[in-house]
């Protein structure tokens, strides 16, 4: 896993995301998943520029199947995004590095 982003599990997701306070973005993915590899470093180089406003968080889908299952994941890579605890935005396929800031950036303020 990234050094900036944060694995997490199905046991973890409450404390993880619905307990957290601020922007949480959740990316369920799979490690046979080429897009889903391609999104990881670009997801890590947000993590990184984004420090304190955005917490990225990822879920692997292969070993967390209740979670994805709960928000309606049927295509990976699917980021859902939280805020205090609320989901309150879905994309997905992967995004470029600057439609990924554009949407953190809209939904943080």
């Amino acid at each position: 896993m990234g050094e900036y982003s944060k694995q997490i599990t199905d046991a973890s997701f409450d404390n993880d995301v619905v307990k957290a306070s601020g922007l949480v973005l959740v990316d369920f993915w799979a490690e046979w998943c080429g897009p889903c590899r391609a999104l990881g470093p670009v997801l890590e180089d947000v993590a990184k520029e984004m420090g304190g406003k955005v917490t990225i968080a990822k879920m692997n889908v292969d070993s967390n199947p209740d979670t994805p299952t709960k928000f309606g994941v049927r295509s990976i890579p699917t980021l859902v995004l939280f805020k205090d605890g609320v989901q309150i935005d879905t994309k997905v396929g992967s995004l470029p590095k600057q439609a990924l800031q554009a949407w953190l950036a809209e939904k943080a303020a």
